[in-house]
């Protein structure tokens, strides 16, 4: 179901990992950011843009993690954006024979069924530096930045109330996911926080205050915790004896 955030913007929230594909209305159909994660949510999105007339002519993924570079046949073959650094990522996935294998094993078990593959990264990537998507509708500012994932981009949909389009960065019921891959995850990190917002405890190894791993949480309290946890052990690892990252 599309629910309107803002005027001429609407998002459509998924069920296990409350991701949201968000729609940015345009003069000839909509940009959609991040479509979905399951076949069945996708194809709902589909039918919920044919019921309002709107065609997707363009879409965009934040970022290479999989669920957000996923497609569906339904949606059409409109050009699906991402920045160079995403779509070399794709690219280089995909080149490997073995590739749909690697992504099943990083799944969910209980949704990994239901995920279509046949679609997945194909992304087109936009000239680095690239300040706007290019498409017919209101201007969305490209923010690049290093945080959570190497070619990571949030949106500034211009002349819509100052939308921002975080792309799994900052969330009420999600503590942050640095990249762990990278070499100074947490001052990767800080370098997309301070255009978005202050980092938290995680930064410095303290013991968090956070609500959205504590007792009040209302979501991943059987797991969250535990993930909290395990990257704090694994950024340990990547500091040095005074706490500044190697």
């Amino acid at each position: 179901m599309l629910t309107q955030v803002a005027d001429g913007v609407l998002v459509h929230q998924s069920e296990l990992l409350r991701n949201n594909a968000v729609v940015v209305h345009g003069r000839a159909g909509v940009l959609l950011v991040d479509p979905g994660t399951t076949g069945s949510e996708m194809a709902c999105l589909a039918n919920d843009l044919r019921e309002l007339g709107q065609p997707v002519v363009a879409g965009f993924s934040t970022h290479p993690d999989w669920d957000h570079v996923l497609w569906h046949a339904e949606l059409g073959e409109a050009p699906r954006y991402g920045t160079a650094r995403c779509a070399a990522a794709m690219q280089d996935l995909r080149s490997d024979k073995g590739w749909k294998a690697r992504v099943v094993e990083g799944l969910p078990p209980e949704i990994a069924d239901e995920i279509p593959l046949d679609l997945f990264g194909l992304i087109t990537g936009l000239p680095v530096e690239t300040a706007q998507i290019p498409w017919d509708g209101p201007e969305v500012r490209i923010v690049e930045h290093p945080a959570h994932a190497q070619g990571h981009a949030a949106l500034l949909i211009e002349g819509r109330r100052g939308v921002l389009v975080s792309g799994d960065m900052l969330s009420d019921i999600l503590m942050p996911f640095p990249d762990l891959e990278a070499a100074n995850p947490i001052e990767d990190y800080l370098v997309g926080l301070r255009l978005l917002e202050d980092v938290e405890a995680l930064r410095d190894g303290h013991a968090s205050d956070d609500p959205r791993i504590g007792p009040s949480a209302t979501f991943g309290t059987d797991w969250l915790p535990g993930l909290y946890e395990w990257q704090a052990q694994q950024l340990a690892g990547k500091s040095n004896h005074d706490g500044a990252p190697e």
